[in-house]
């Protein structure tokens, strides 16, 4: 059965696309721990981030990165974090929360966000690509 993210990618079910490239795409998360958190995927379904090739992995990498200096130009931060935890969904992806505090890390407080905002967000990420 296909991951959510996979029917993303699909275009089965809508995201607030940041970026995409033939092999990767970016897209804001819809229960963000900070205004401008974004996911990161392959587009090839992996379970594991340690189970992608090691061409995957680096273009994952590369890619993350592209997009983490994007939001840090967009975003009003300290820094962008990532981190990699993947419990929640079984498809390799990456986080880039843009953070100021510790606790925008945790994953414990959420942003409520409008369609316009994560709209506004997701046009302001893409234009300092």
């Amino acid at each position: 059965m296909p991951s959510i993210f996979t029917k993303i990618i699909n275009g089965e079910i809508p995201c607030y696309k940041v970026a995409e490239t033939d092999d990767f795409l970016a897209f804001l998360d819809i229960n963000p721990n900070a205004i401008g958190h974004t996911l990161c995927i392959p587009k090839k379904e992996v379970n594991k981030l340690l189970d992608l090739d090691e061409e995957s992995y680096k273009g994952l990498m590369l890619f993350s990165r592209k997009v983490g200096i994007a939001i840090e130009k967009s975003i009003p931060c300290k820094r962008v974090g990532m981190t990699v935890i993947g419990l929640e969904v079984p498809h390799v992806h990456v986080h880039l929360i843009p953070l100021n505090s510790m606790e925008d890390a945790r994953f414990t407080s959420k942003q409520l966000l409008s369609s316009k905002d994560f709209e506004a967000t997701a046009k302001a990420i893409s234009s300092n690509l």
